[in-house]
């Protein structure tokens, strides 16, 4: 078979090979795995815990589940539409729902009846509605063209797929703007799938607890175990005016789950990275993440800066404050993971294994193709592209929601004059309304937050040294803060009016516009396209073909049987009630109780952020404090994860994924049950909260409470 190659085939193999078989039957005994609601991993559950699942559980969990459109998940819960979710998750609404005097993120918010319910401008909710697999008509083309054109047929096909699964939709009577078709790849483009979503716009919030509550221990308390918070939201969706009735929805377990039940997590995880080589990994520990946590922090002290200004400036920024520092501390940890020897041994044993078992198994061809070295060429040329492939086509270095809105109508403008198969992937016609409507969304900008954003960025633009004429360019002998001050003053984009008649126009008729963030964003698009192509020609083109490659070796090795890395689509996982052991020996037990949030809000003398709600104060004398707060699992999640159910053998939410311990973070490349742990708020506590803090008694009806 023609995969690859290796140059030293002199390694110890049998050796090597026991040791990767060894290492595989290993993961059985781990709750490993984001697994594909097409290929859930039916026997391993039914050897380790006896459970059957049923093509009727997956199906209701899979249209129970709930993606947000701003990143993160979600379920419905009642058959009225509720839809229950991190408060971490809703913050961003909270943020825009607010305005001076009236702080909701701060203060939390409650709807007594649905008219008081608040509807959220630009919050897109999306459920999985069909999945198709496509592998075969995809491969087909590729194998029929040449493979300097794959990317192009690639491209092509997908497109063509898009429109054939939105055209049959729109025959079924559904509304084009209530849709979006993904194809998504997988196992590196060893198998595709078509993804048939139902978009949901009107949505309007019910419920949020005060951030004192649903953040409590803030920062210092962020991916730490044990914890103590309420970090619960509520949402409904809307149809034509009228509330939403889900074909399906989860029921509610008042008790919760016991020590080593088995428990499955339906949610939407981010990006993993499991199977890189080893070259990969160090290429992001020693050049990625270290650039990442430069940019992160320097945004992280400018916000904080901004926010001590006063309550109103810190209401402003609050929402991006609250994700930077969550993002700070998660890379943080993945980095610290990357520097770990421990795994870094194991992630290079598993390589070498890899490796061997293939010389075992004959899979090498001589003098052929080897992507390790490929994929070692390609990092070698992002070395030289990162930097201003992140400042240009990323846009981090003009950081203004302005400027994102002016790039958007820009680029919506040329893309559209192309066929949709040539257009870049973000602008097919399968995605364009949800980008128009977001362009328009009236959420509400901050001039001076926004300026002291596009100030710092421009000089790090400046700082950083890359493409001396062209920067020189953009500010034309104007300091950062000269140039932020101009751009922001003289753009008419803060109105959405004027974003929907730019909209209309077309490229030509764009740059006769005077608008200087119009302008700017036209004077950066050629530059960054140039940089995106020779990205995606010198290090996204040759990745994903060696990786590919590795891809289906691995099918090959093990049968196909395991799941592929993480890509923001919906994933089930399994697991357990369970605490874990520190390495200095202390056992972490798998709960916290209520009681628990008073005494650690009293242990720090109830300073921020462990000021614990005063309705919580007020109201302790009514609660059962012996009521389990938090729960931790074996689940394997992952950001995205966020505001995932907890869902017990009998399809009853049973908790709530609200983060993970610091131990899991390095879960982008590597998962052990050793110490890794879910976090979850216990369906117990959401219900006691409601009901005896929150009076929530139009919720706990929906509920069945």
């Amino acid at each position: 078979m023609d995969i690859f190659c290796f140059k030293n085939t002199k390694k110890i193999k049998s050796f090597c090979f026991l040791c990767f078989l060894l290492f595989f039957a290993s993961l059985s005994f781990a709750d490993e795995g984001m697994w594909l609601f097409s290929n859930p991993p039916k026997e391993k559950i039914r050897e380790k815990y006896g459970f059957e699942i049923t093509p009727e559980f997956l199906d209701l969990l899979q249209k129970s589940s709930i993606r947000f459109g701003n990143g993160g998940s979600g379920s419905f819960v009642s058959s009225q539409g509720l839809v229950m979710t991190n408060h971490h998750v809703a913050v961003s609404s909270l943020q825009k729902l607010s305005k001076p005097g009236k702080d909701l993120v701060r203060n939390g918010f409650y709807a007594p009846t649905p008219q008081e319910e608040l509807k959220c401008e630009g919050l897109e909710l999306i459920q999985l509605m069909e999945i198709q697999d496509v592998s075969e008509e995809i491969h087909a083309d590729l194998n029929a063209g040449s493979p300097e054109n794959a990317d192009q047929i690639r491209k092509e096909k997908i497109n063509q797929i898009e429109q054939e699964g939105l055209n049959r939709m729109l025959e079924k009577g559904f509304a084009r703007s209530s849709l979006k078709c993904e194809v998504v790849s997988f196992y590196e483009g060893g198998l595709y799938h078509l993804y048939i979503y139902r978009r949901f716009a009107d949505v309007r919030l019910v419920f949020a607890p005060e951030e004192s509550v649903g953040f409590f221990g803030g920062d210092p308390d962020n991916f730490e175990f044990p914890r103590y918070v309420l970090d619960v939201s509520f949402f409904r969706i809307y149809d034509k005016g009228a509330p939403y009735h889900p074909e399906k929805y989860l029921r509610w377990s008042s008790r919760g789950a016991k020590e080593g039940e088995l428990v499955f997590v339906s949610g939407h995880p981010g990006r993993t990275n499991r199977f890189n080589t080893m070259d990969h990994l160090f290429f992001q520990r020693d050049e990625y993440y270290p650039y990442l946590m430069s940019s992160i922090r320097r945004k992280e002290v400018l916000l904080q800066t901004y926010a001590q200004r006063g309550k109103e400036e810190a209401r402003q920024v609050a929402s991006e404050l609250f994700s930077i520092q969550n993002r700070r501390k998660n890379r943080e940890g993945i980095l610290l993971g990357l520097q770990t020897p421990d795994l870094i041994r194991q992630k290079f044993l598993e390589e070498q294994n890899l490796m061997n078992a293939l010389i075992e198994k004959n899979l090498v061809v001589p003098d052929k193709y080897d992507p390790w070295k490929s994929i070692k060429d390609a990092l070698e040329v992002y070395k030289k592209l990162m930097i201003p492939y992140d400042m240009l086509e990323r846009g981090s270095a003009f950081d203004s929601e302005l400027f994102k809105i002016a790039r958007s109508i820009v680029r919506i403008a040329e893309e559209s004059e192309k066929s949709d198969e040539k257009r870049l992937m973000e602008y097919r016609d399968s995605v364009l309304s949800a980008l128009k409507e977001n362009i328009l969304n009236p959420g509400p900008i901050y001039p001076e937050a926004e300026c002291i954003k596009l100030t710092s960025s421009l000089g790090s633009f400046l700082e950083s040294q890359q493409i001396p004429p062209f920067w020189k360019k953009i500010l034309k002998s104007q300091s950062p803060r000269q140039k932020a001050i101009e751009l922001l003053s003289q753009t008419k984009l803060t109105d959405p009016a004027e974003r929907k008649r730019l909209l209309d126009l077309d490229l030509a008729s764009l740059k006769q516009e005077n608008d200087p963030m119009i302008q700017l964003a036209l004077t950066v698009d050629p530059t960054a396209r140039e940089i995106r192509s020779l990205y995606e020609k010198k290090v996204q083109d040759p990745l994903r073909k060696a990786y590919t490659a590795i891809a289906q070796a691995r099918f090959q090795l093990k049968d196909a049987n395991y799941y592929p890395d993480a890509t923001f689509t919906l994933r089930l996982s399994y697991g357990k009630i369970a605490g874990y052991i520190e390495d200095n020996g202390k056992t972490i037990p798998p709960w916290t109780f209520m009681s628990g949030a008073f005494q650690h809000a009293e242990k720090h003398d109830f300073i921020p952020p462990y000021d614990l709600a005063e309705s919580w104060i007020k109201n302790k004398k009514d609660l059962d404090l012996s009521t389990p707060l938090n729960i931790i699992s074996t689940n394997d999640i992952i950001g995205g994860n966020s505001g995932s159910p907890l869902i017990n053998t009998k399809g009853e939410i049973v908790g709530l994924i609200f983060d993970g311990n610091i131990q899991s973070l390095v879960a982008n490349f590597i998962y052990t049950d050793k110490q890794a742990r879910a976090l979850s708020v216990h369906s117990s506590a959401i219900q006691e909260g409601l009901q005896k803090i929150y009076r929530t008694d139009r919720i706990l009806n929906e509920l069945g409470k």
